[in-house]
């Protein structure tokens, strides 16, 4: 089913895989939080927020997986890394995550995976202009979360979590990066979908 604006819901990268299925979902879901995993070391180390990949990963993975695919790797990630396994950045894992100053924005990874994933089944993944708009709002969802949590554990920390503060240690550190991420994510989809529409 289609309409006049566009915003039918239609397939993303992971539909057009040959098998489908159970099996195929979860081994979607697993690699997607894997990929993250990975993206996660992709760091520069700052305190009290360092600079990673992560969010490319979420973008990403979003996109390609779908809204409930996507949210399912995203809790998968959070989940897997406070059981322990090394999945935050910086190798960390295990429940001490939670008292990090970043674990808010791991929190807004699923919302931000949701949210892409919506859009890319309305076809904002496809082209480069509107791909662009997407990946930045949804690189911005994990701020959402992410700078109260920032505040609430800078101030258990003794550190200032005034809001200048937290919007000095969370945010502004991270436009510039954030921006570039959302540019490389909205230049990489177009290209896979062109590839995939050859075949």
């Amino acid at each position: 089913m289609t309409n006049a604006t566009g915003f039918a819901p239609r397939a993303v990268l992971a539909d057009r895989l040959r098998t489908h299925g159970l099996a195929t979902d979860a081994a979607l879901v697993a690699g997607g939080a894997l990929f993250t995993a990975v993206l996660a070391q992709v760091e520069v180390p700052m305190w009290p927020v360092p600079v990673t990949g992560q969010t490319l990963a979420v973008v990403l993975v979003g996109a390609t997986l779908g809204a409930r695919r996507g949210v399912l790797s995203m809790l998968v990630y959070a989940i897997a890394g406070l059981a322990g396994a090394p999945f935050f950045a910086d190798m960390n894992g295990g429940l001490q995550a939670l008292t990090l100053p970043s674990f808010g924005y791991v929190i807004g990874f699923i919302p931000a995976a949701a949210l892409i994933g919506w859009l890319a089944r309305r076809n904002w993944d496809r082209k480069v202009g509107r791909a662009v708009l997407a990946f930045t709002l949804a690189s911005a969802v994990p701020f959402v979360t992410g700078l109260p949590y920032l505040a609430v554990v800078l101030g258990q920390l003794g550190a200032p979590n005034d809001p200048q503060s937290v919007l000095a240690a969370g945010l502004y550190p991270f436009i510039v990066g954030g921006i570039a991420k959302a540019l490389i994510a909205a230049g990489v989809l177009p290209l896979v979908w062109k590839a995939v529409g050859r075949r």
